[in-house]
């Protein structure tokens, strides 16, 4: 075997070696359960040391995990595409975020856990509930957006706050909410912040 071929032969082993610890990590991900490196290194046949090797922290695998497993925004809101409600639109948004967190909320608890205690990666994490917002609120830009767009960035805002994985887990964990009730609330309180900007325009 020449230097070329072994050369060859270790870049496609240590490939394939990714390719397994990202696969494991995505099928744990999918249970909605823990996850946390020795376990994926453990599914992926690798020792944790190794699955270090290849990703530095457990949020950079789990966002090459997470790469495309979110719809885009025009996607996600295809059933509400033909709605000019902001509050339904809002709605749909919040509904369908919350309940992808809660299919993938060990993912998404470490992700959490990681950016609180480093904050500086916290650009590791999917921003998705920001193109949801936007993509939400399309009706309200051309109206709310140009009369007032300290309301209309004061909205998004609010949205990001109740949108999100943390007032999911607050509603769950501290307030003692079954999850869809937990859902529920939180949609009702992104409807009232998006029906109390949307009297703006009348």
């Amino acid at each position: 075997m020449t230097a070329a071929q072994a050369g060859s032969g270790r870049t496609n082993q240590k490939q394939r070696t990714r390719m397994a610890i990202v696969a494991a990590a995505r099928k744990l991900i999918g249970t909605g359960e823990e996850v946390a490196m020795p376990l994926i290194a453990e599914a992926a046949l690798v020792s944790e040391a190794t699955a270090y090797r290849y990703f530095p922290d457990l949020p950079s695998l789990i966002s090459e995990a997470l790469a495309g497993d979110w719809p885009p925004p025009h996607e996600a809101l295809t059933p509400v595409a033909e709605s000019t409600d902001p509050v339904e639109r809002t709605a749909f948004a919040c509904e369908f975020l919350l309940r992808g967190i809660l299919a993938r909320q060990g993912a998404v608890r470490a992700m959490i856990a990681a950016t609180v205690t480093r904050p500086e990666s916290v650009r590791s994490r999917p921003g998705v509930r920001f193109g949801l917002i936007d993509h939400a609120l399309q009706p309200l830009e051309s109206t709310l957006g140009k009369t007032d767009p300290q309301a209309f960035a004061q909205l998004k805002r609010g949205l990001a706050v109740v949108v999100s994985a943390e007032a999911l887990f607050t509603l769950t964990d501290l307030c003692g909410l079954p999850p869809d009730e937990a859902v529920d609330s939180a949609v009702r309180t992104a409807t009232t912040l998006t029906r109390a900007a949307l009297r703006r325009t009348e």
